[in-house]
């Protein structure tokens, strides 16, 4: 679920959704378009010593790039996601064997507990529906251990940023070991805000072939989200800015 949207690069957009990489070929891709160093984890490193978080759940950790650091760190962590081919290429990084991995939704929170729950990327945006998303924060309520926070990023939708949705302003190459050249881009589909739809594609150059994903995101207001939380019996302690893309997103802070 790690879906990331709009690593801005060189004046471009990538889009990154996580329904393409339940596929194994793509799953194995997906650190090389994302990067192992990426800046948009920093926070939430930090985050987990400032509330002294010994233990963490990952909800939708993808290819488990933070847990994994966490583990480093000596935090005790759950990686979730429903992915099965990102957790594959989870459990072979660094200090996966220090990482509890579960392939699943929120669902799976049930019976667990933590210090420090975190959606990182866009995750937070997958669930379109209020059903879905009341669910989960919900779960994630219930798995807070006392002073407990849950902490997750969301896209301002004021910022528009899919009108920079196109081939011109995502196109990417990269090059793969045993795989070789693939190129990917992303285009809009539909805007009927609050939910915007896209088309991810790949293609590769070894075998000529091409793979596509359409995918959707909920782009919810901050009031939209505060009063989410508090319907789901969650407090907002603070609501910080990305620093690695200040004034595009929503960073919430938020406790039992």
């Amino acid at each position: 679920m790690n879906c990331r949207v709009d690593k801005e690069q060189k004046n471009r957009v990538t889009i990154m959704p996580d329904a393409v990489f339940a596929e194994p070929k793509l799953a194995e891709l997906y650190d090389l378009f994302e990067g192992l160093d990426r800046p948009d984890l920093a926070p939430y490193l930090a985050m987990a010593d400032e509330f002294h978080a010994h233990s963490v759940i990952d909800l939708g950790c993808g290819t488990g790039n933070l847990a994994c650091r966490l583990a480093a760190l000596g935090k005790e962590v759950v990686g979730i996601d429903p992915a099965a081919a990102s957790l594959s290429v989870a459990k072979r990084k660094a200090y996966a064997d220090r990482v509890r991995w579960i392939t699943g939704t929120a669902k799976q929170l049930q019976g667990l507990s933590a210090d420090l729950i975190t959606m990182t990327g866009n995750v937070a945006q997958v669930f379109v529906t209020d059903e879905e998303w009341m669910a989960t924060l919900r779960a994630c309520r219930d798995a807070l251990r006392p002073h407990g926070r849950l902490v997750f990023e969301t896209r301002n939708p004021d910022k528009e940023v899919w009108k920079g949705l196109n081939r011109e302003q995502t196109y990417t190459t990269i090059e793969a070991p045993e795989i070789g050249t693939v190129e990917s881009w992303v285009d809009w589909v539909n805007v009927q805000l609050p939910l915007v739809s896209f088309r991810s594609i790949y293609v590769f150059h070894k075998d000529g072939s091409t793979m596509t994903s359409e995918s959707t995101l909920r782009f919810r207001t901050q009031s939209e989200v505060t009063e989410t939380l508090s319907r789901a019996q969650l407090t907002v302690e603070a609501v910080r800015d990305a620093p690695d893309r200040p004034g595009q997103e929503f960073v919430f802070i938020a406790h039992q």
